[in-house]
């Protein structure tokens, strides 16, 4: 299946607590437009794909997406490790400490639990794509937002790492879609 090597994509060294910062993080990890969402909404368009260029690029960009994730849940064990409950509830993860302690529970920066609705598909290779150039660009932009919330340089690299990522993988979309467009009819 894959090859897993056992490090992030990108490191993760976030050395000052932010439990406020954790509660915005969040939603890269479990909100609509966070990388949960992009992985599942990736792999289950890529068995419609109509060739394997388009299967293949769905399976790739998907699993790094999950890769993603990894780097947002290290950042936000980093950005809470050794929090007290007083400092969640401060923080407004008073409820998610209720339910769950200190592990991580896929939602948005509200506190809405990941739900499968984010995911997108239409069975159509063009209309899908779109989609997940759109889904891109939202992205794009919630880490543009969290970079707008911080200037904390441990956390600012691996957000402006996600971001480009971001970029990279709407211009994959972008090329495979208009080689359908050109190629499929």
């Amino acid at each position: 299946m894959w090859v897993y090597e056992k490090k992030l994509q990108y490191p993760v060294n976030i050395r000052r607590k932010n439990v406020k910062m954790a509660k915005y993080i969040v939603t890269q990890y479990g909100g609509p437009a966070g990388e949960l969402a992009a992985s599942w909404q990736y792999f289950n368009q890529r068995y419609t794909m109509p060739d394997d260029r388009g299967k293949a690029l769905l399976t790739d960009i998907g699993t790094e997406e999950l890769a993603h994730v990894e780097i947002i849940s290290s950042m936000l064990y980093q950005l809470t490790k050794d929090a007290t409950i007083e400092e969640l509830e401060e923080n407004g993860l008073g409820a998610n400490y209720a339910q769950f302690g200190h592990d991580l529970f896929p939602s948005d920066a509200n506190g809405v639990p990941f739900s499968m609705s984010y995911i997108k598909t239409s069975g159509n290779a063009i209309s899908n794509l779109e989609s997940d150039m759109a889904a891109e660009q939202r992205a794009r932009d919630t880490y543009e937002h969290l970079m707008d919330l911080t200037n904390d340089p441990d956390i600012l690299a691996p957000l402006a790492f996600l971001r480009q990522r971001e970029i990279i993988h709407y211009q994959r979309f972008k090329e495979l879609r208009n080689y359908y467009l050109e190629n499929l009819k």
